[in-house]
């Protein structure tokens, strides 16, 4: 231990001293750190918060668009993130120059995404967090840009939303819509709570902005890929729902953790080996069994990034535990979304071109970069074991038998 000898009038021992010292530099950090405010209500967004809705509208606004000769562009997307109906149509109308009014756009494609309702899956996360705060009794609010009739015509299709908000507040119940604080303070009002005592959590921008002018906690969780960063404004920055912690807000702990695991609805991908990035072996030490991507744009688009396991099953050799990574890969910066399992095998060979199967059944943790390339080979190692213990537990050991991944083996020994 290295003793302070700077000159002092304190007459402490310097062990004494040195433990002061660091008390006061604790003390310190602690004065400049900020700390979550203790919360008793939460206001939630609907679109790209809890529900999977920004690939319907670039859907329909791709198909719409045809017929005036012109193609989406996903970057326009990220500037109608979080916007209210009438600026998204006149964002449309004027960036690819319709001939058409913002009203004309409206009534043309409203009837195109309300068939579409009914097909919108909810975000990871979602059900999970309405049904923890619900039956805890936590007062919730649904407060989002679009009309309360759209945001019910969604709802409905999910079943016991609807039941768990005391209040639903839609864009057209406000003079302005967000990034205006307004409908948060609306619905801090209809729930008669104070607005200190509020949490928000947003995907967008504007929900953020709003959010925060309305004076109340804000988390974010955001639905453009790799834009954290912009959203500094708000007090936590979180990868997904699966990431909350609502116990930093003071409202009762999410209790399904399991071994540093949390335990999802089970989801299943499928397709030949491809060749990757070729860093899997050659730079980590860690190969993995790389799928098209291509192949599973729609599934990519529902699943958030981060570290995932479960179980794989080869063809023509068999079912064994497996961890996988869904995202960019921050520390070497993709510019695609890719899904990079890594079988917990030595199979000393390649066996490109075999068809493979996964079966997803938990969660790790969000994606995350590292400050040296030593850091992330020890992450990854550390997920590795996480993954092949957890996988011992009952709850993740029966879907070792699913018969997705037992058919794959059939159909093979059928074609031997």
């Amino acid at each position: 231990m290295q003793v302070d000898r700077r000159p002092t009038t304190s007459v402490l021992p310097a062990v004494a001293a040195n433990q002061l010292h660091s008390f006061v530099e604790v003390w310190k950090m602690a004065a400049t750190k900020h700390f979550p405010q203790m919360v008793s209500h939460v206001i939630l967004d609907l679109d790209g918060t809890l529900l999977n809705t920004d690939g319907v509208m670039n859907e329909v606004l791709k198909v719409f668009l045809v017929k005036y000769g012109k193609r989406w562009d996903n970057k326009i997307s990220q500037k109608i993130i979080g916007r209210t109906p009438l600026e998204v149509a006149t964002a449309v109308v004027k960036d690819f120059s319709l001939s058409l009014t913002t009203e004309e756009l409206m009534s043309a494609i409203s009837p195109m995404f309300s068939d579409q309702w009914c097909n919108i899956k909810a975000l990871p996360g979602a059900n999970r967090l309405i049904k923890h705060l619900r039956s805890n009794g936590v007062t919730m609010a649904l407060a989002s840009n679009s009309s309360k009739s759209c945001i019910e015509a969604k709802i409905s299709f999910h079943q016991g939303w609807k039941e768990s908000f005391s209040v639903i507040i839609g864009g057209d119940e406000v003079t302005t819509g967000k990034p205006s604080p307004e409908i948060f303070l609306e619905a801090a009002k209809r729930m008669n709570v104070d607005i200190s005592n509020c949490l928000v959590i947003e995907d967008s921008l504007p929900g953020v902005a709003a959010g925060k002018a309305a004076g109340m906690a804000v988390v974010a969780v955001p639905s453009l890929p790799k834009q954290a960063g912009l959203y500094s404004s708000a007090d936590v920055v979180i990868n997904s729902l699966l990431d909350l912690h609502p116990e930093k807000w003071g409202l009762p702990p999410f209790e399904d953790w399991i071994e540093g695991t949390l335990p999802i609805e089970p989801w299943y991908i499928g397709g030949p080996v491809i060749k990757g990035f070729g860093r899997g072996s050659k730079v980590l030490g860690i190969p993995t069994a790389n799928l098209p991507a291509e192949n599973f744009s729609t599934i990519l688009s529902e699943h958030t990034s981060g570290v995932y396991f479960g179980w794989a099953g080869l063809s023509t050799r068999g079912i064994y535990k497996m961890v996988m990574s869904i995202g960019w890969n921050p520390y070497f910066d993709n510019t695609e979304k890719t899904i990079e399992p890594w079988l917990l095998h030595d199979f000393g060979e390649d066996f490109y071109g075999e068809e493979l199967r996964l079966a997803i059944v938990g969660y790790i943790r969000p994606e995350a970069n590292f400050p040296s390339l030593e850091s992330l080979i020890a992450r990854i190692h550390e997920d590795g074991r996480i993954a092949k213990k957890a996988l011992d537990l009952p709850i993740y050991a029966g879907s070792k038998d699913s018969p997705y991944l037992k058919n794959s083996m059939l159909r093979s020994n059928c074609h031997s």
